[in-house]
């Protein structure tokens, strides 16, 4: 599947078609005759180029790492290895959720390139929720994601040599790991470099860098995600990694991938839309006007949360095939209550890791390097920093306060209190 090894160059317009044209497993869907496709580079990410390649026959999308990260430039270096990386975190997430990601098309390491679908007439997620619009069954699609890839990724299911020789070749992505580990979980605790905030902020970001319960809790989640690798992870869910239609969802680009605790993609999913909850009023038309598409947001979040845990018991029940909790021990044995017991307690430590997770998102995306769209487009400066700040005090509680928050309700319900409390 890979192309005979030669000198890396990034990908043109121009230069694409004479420099794919020759690879079959492009032409058979584009058409041989390449002065028929067109070329349009799309990539609006941190990182990557994309293009999107379309010709009477058909279309695809053309990834390609740059060597370093396109949203600061070359002073910051990264290896192409990471399409490696996302080629195979791509073909592992199709077989154990069909039909969720891209099928991928044809991959060249050397050229640090993937072609895969293109999800047309999809649109990034996040886009959809600034502009107001619903999904129906998008919720359940992103539940059953996340607790088909990680349940099956991990040693609940999992061959213990295929997965020990998984976790060995994703270990690997170092660089891609030190991004997560400083940029989320270090960096927004102190005058980090990269560092950048909506002036606004000022008061309440003195106060979390003093707060040393918050920075205490902080590292015990980064503890957490630098040494439970307890399943294969996408490595940066989010809505901008989420293109929807109104009927259809579909998860792209986990070039983060690596192995780690199964609460750290859900609670980034979940984080990420909460932070869209508190941006809706730097989106409405008038004031108000978004309060109920704030409710379906949060009806998101419980949806997403119930049915990952529908579906993670059912795989428990069903698919428990791995090292851990063998059914030798319990079912097999008569102990069905003991493995229902177990269960719960998983359920429970991934509920709490969740919402450490999407706790240090909301407070990351706020004050690090990356931020979010939903909040960056409000063009008001004071109604941004405040919806930030309430996204950020809300980070706080989840950080600090997740072993005290029992369940959705709970957490939705402070979300609301905290959007309905004068300005912060």
């Amino acid at each position: 599947m890979t192309k005979p090894d030669t000198t890396y160059a990034p990908l043109t317009v121009e230069s694409l078609p004479e420099r794919l044209g020759g690879v079959a497993a492009i032409a058979n869907r584009l058409g041989a005759d390449t002065s028929g496709w067109g070329v349009k580079e799309v990539g609006d990410g941190n990182l990557n180029l994309v293009f999107i390649v379309q010709s009477g026959k058909g279309s695809v999308i053309v990834k390609q790492a740059l060597p370093y990260v396109r949203l600061v430039g070359d002073s910051w270096p990264l290896p192409l290895k990471r399409a490696y990386y996302e080629y195979h975190a791509l073909i592992r997430q199709a077989a154990r959720d069909p039909g969720t990601v891209p099928e991928v098309y044809y991959f060249d390491e050397a050229q640090g390139l993937i072609v895969m679908e293109f999800f047309t007439p999809h649109i990034i997620l996040r886009h959809s929720l600034m502009a107001g619009r619903k999904h129906d069954g998008m919720a359940r699609v992103l539940g059953l994601y996340c607790a088909r890839t990680l349940f099956r990724g991990s040693d609940l299911s999992m061959d213990t040599t295929e997965r020990k020789n998984d976790v060995r070749l994703f270990a690997e992505s170092v660089e891609l790991a030190d991004i997560t580990e400083t940029l989320v979980f270090s960096d927004p605790y102190f005058e980090a470099e990269r560092n950048h905030h909506t002036p606004g902020l000022d008061g309440i970001v003195a106060r979390l860098r003093a707060d040393v319960d918050l920075k205490v809790e902080a590292h015990n989640m980064k503890a957490k995600f630098c040494n439970n690798a307890e399943t294969m992870l996408h490595g940066d869910l989010h809505t901008g990694s989420v293109m929807v239609t109104d009927t259809e969802t579909k998860v792209i680009d986990p070039e983060f991938a690596l192995y780690g605790p199964m609460g750290f993609d859900i609670g980034m999913l979940l984080g990420n839309f909460w932070m869209a909850y508190f941006a809706q009023p730097g989106h409405a038309e008038t004031p108000g006007a978004r309060v109920e598409y704030q409710e379906w947001i949060l009806g998101v979040v419980s949806k997403i949360w119930s049915t990952f845990t529908a579906e993670f018991s059912q795989l428990w029940r069903t698919e428990r095939t791995g090292i851990l909790y063998e059914r030798t021990l319990y079912e097999d044995q008569g102990h069905d209550l003991a493995s229902e017991q177990a269960l719960a307690q998983r359920l429970q430590h991934i509920w709490q890791d969740c919402l450490g997770f999407a706790g240090v998102e909301m407070i990351r995306r706020t004050l690090s390097l990356a931020h979010i769209a939903e909040n960056d487009t409000i063009e008001d400066e004071n109604m941004r920093a405040d919806c930030e700040a309430r996204g950020l005090r809300l980070g706080r509680q989840l950080v600090v306060n997740r072993e005290r928050l029992m369940d959705m309700a709970a957490v939705n319900d402070l979300a609301r209190q905290i959007a309905g409390e004068a300005r912060l």
